[in-house]
């Protein structure tokens, strides 16, 4: 067998990662990440008959967060696959891939289906019939949903269980994507053991986003920007990686960073209206959907009224819908923990750094430019998304994209055959200062930008100081550093408002920069711009 550019496979695939004294494995396929695009891809992937490998730096991730569901068009309900795509593109503003939109979309009922063989249960409006919600920007009932507002356990429970029969390493962080000048040759890894080398042709990245770049996020502990590091370091660019969106209503406690519990927009589509502190409407006259706009539209309007009254939160009253404890038993646990109880009182909401738009660019099958490398999931831009989410896609795409490209990578792995990375010294990488970073971001890089908050980002991130990377801390602070330079690279260059990208000193949106902006890394490892806009 010939491995691209018709090397033998024996010999094709030598490439220089790593350093002296590890241990090392071969897979055909590894996987990186174990939230719904990397289990769905490895089970996928077994399923082809190839030997996975599943790397797991911990045990949360972003899809057990999910309260509110996966949105879905199903065949016996009122809906149809050119209105989900309606809704999407109209969220998208204007920078999502129609082509790859409807083609998510429409797979999107069999991938739910395959799921539910795995013993995912949703809930139901009567025996037989499952239950569904409205959200921000969809114009129909398409999203279904478990435990009222806990789908993405249920999802991450059923995932889980299935993948029982995996291969998957826990506490291992991936370090670097090893590669020849041709295709993927495996990846350098920290564990417990210490380093080690995964020789493997088809590596998929499955790592979620990129939250923890800001002080406060609704995303766990581990959502550092890794894979989206880990493409770039290996040639691979990433796009729309500007588009980071907010959600509107994440629970406010204080000033404490970290991880903040999310107010499910579900609660809006029962009901629940926004309000300031004198009860005010916040959305009154900025969108025909009111508090149902997308959700750059509310996120913007909520931090608008905060700028204007100096208040610190705005309040979502869900006292009206009934039996709110009971339809919301995630949403009314973490209010009643922080001694608020959503049946009597409104809840102090903020909008909190949510889910990245872009990442590491892919087409619907998970390819990357690279041959063997692969991403699903948050950390992936399809197309799907554009320049803002529509609510609920982020399940569906991770489900459908990550099952295909779990596919494709097992097709890749049996054609390229063995490959061998050979060892060398761990990367020197610029890393900051987390705390440092987080503030930067979350001051100038947040909801609302401006050129001289960006230019200030851009000098507090070029004072990042090179050092070994050999270990989970310093794989996540290098992550974060070149991601926050990737993210303010591409938000200098957008001089305009855009779908979750919003500038104050360029307000409009102008039509000229309806094109998506792909950022690499140049020659010296700095992030740069390769598709400019031409409107300043």
């Amino acid at each position: 067998m010939t491995g691209p550019g018709g090397r033998s496979a024996a010999t094709r695939g030598t490439s220089s990662c790593g350093g002296a004294g590890f241990w090392q494995q071969r897979a055909d396929v590894v996987v990186i990440g174990t939230g719904v695009a990397g289990l769905v891809a490895a089970l996928a992937a077994v399923r082809a008959g190839r030997k996975v490998v599943v790397l797991s730096k911990i045990a949360e991730t972003a899809t057990f967060y999910a309260q509110g569901g996966i949105a879905v068009v199903l065949p016996d309900n009122d809906d149809s696959v050119a209105a989900h795509v309606a809704d999407t593109l109209a969220a998208g503003g204007g920078l999502c891939d129609a082509e790859a939109v409807g083609s998510i979309i429409a797979d999107g009922s069999a991938a739910v289906a395959e799921l539910v063989a795995h013993g995912a249960r949703f809930d139901e409006s009567r025996p037989g019939r499952w239950s569904l919600t409205r959200e921000g920007g969809h114009t129909r009932r398409r999203i279904i949903h478990a435990g009222g507002d806990a789908t993405g356990a249920e999802v991450q429970r059923a995932l889980n269980h299935a993948a029982a029969q995996l291969d998957i390493r826990h506490n291992h962080v991936a370090i670097r994507v090893c590669h020849d000048d041709e295709a993927v040759t495996g990846v350098l890894v920290h564990s417990a053991a210490g380093p080690g080398l995964l020789h493997a042709p088809s590596v998929i990245l499955a790592t979620g986003g990129l939250g923890h770049l800001y002080a406060a996020t609704t995303n766990p502990e581990g959502s550092t920007g890794d894979g989206v590091a880990l493409a770039l370091q290996a040639g691979v660019p990433v796009s729309d990686i500007e588009f980071v969106q907010f959600h509107p209503t994440m629970l406010y406690t204080g000033p404490a960073g970290g991880r903040r519990p999310l107010i499910t927009e579900a609660l809006r589509g029962e009901g629940a209206v926004l309000l300031d502190r004198r009860g005010d409407a916040v959305t009154a006259g900025v969108h025909p959907l009111g508090d149902l706009a997308p959700r750059d539209v509310v996120a913007a309007a909520i931090d608008a009224r905060l700028r204007a009254t100096g208040d610190r939160c705005v309040y979502l009253d869900a006292t009206g819908i009934d039996d709110v404890a009971a339809r919301f038993p995630t949403v009314t646990a973490a209010c009643r923990a922080a001694g608020i109880d959503p049946v009597r009182q409104p809840i102090p909401v903020v909008p909190g750094a949510h889910y990245s738009c872009g990442g590491v660019s892919t087409d619907v099958h998970g390819r990357t430019g690279l041959a063997g490398l692969f991403a699903a999931g948050e950390v992936a831009r399809t197309g799907m998304h554009g320049a803002n989410r529509l609510a609920s896609n982020s399940l569906l795409e991770g489900l459908v994209v990550g099952g295909r490209a779990g596919r494709a990578a097992a097709e890749h792995a049996g054609q390229a055959g063995p490959v061998r990375a050979v060892p060398d010294a761990a990367p020197r990488l610029p890393m900051l200062d987390r705390t440092t970073l987080q503030h930067a971001m979350s001051r100038d890089a947040s909801v609302v930008r401006d050129a001289a908050g960006l230019d200030r980002l851009t000098a507090v991130l070029a004072g990042a100081v090179r050092g070994p990377v050999t270990d989970r801390v310093t794989v996540e602070n290098a992550a974060l550093t070149l991601t926050a330079r990737a993210v303010a690279a591409a938000a200098q260059t957008r001089t305009e408002s855009r779908g979750c990208h919003h500038r104050g000193d360029h307000p409009d949106t102008h039509a000229a920069q309806a094109q998506s902006l792909t950022v690499r890394l140049d020659e010296s490892g700095d992030p740069i711009v390769v598709a400019p806009l031409g409107v300043s």
